[in-house]
């Protein structure tokens, strides 16, 4: 697994995350509501931790700067 998840956007999921975790606690977390806000909240922190996101990889994304600068220019 290469790193495709930047440092501004791992930041940006784990507070989605918490407010995530918030908010179904807040609708119940045995809602369904709950039950997918509570999902979403831990597919956010595993990607934000692990630096790496698999929707990201299939759509050739990547947010990390250090893998960008290190890319090859394409030729012209």
């Amino acid at each position: 697994m290469n790193r495709n998840v930047g440092t501004v956007d791992r930041a940006t999921r784990a507070v989605l995350a918490v407010a995530a975790l918030v908010w179904a606690f807040v609708t119940g977390a045995t809602s369904g509501l709950g039950l997918v806000l509570i999902v979403v909240a831990l597919v956010l922190l595993g990607t934000a931790a692990a630096g790496f996101c698999p929707l990201y990889r299939v759509l050739g994304i990547s947010t990390d700067s250090d893998r960008r600068r290190s890319a090859k220019p394409v030729a012209r």
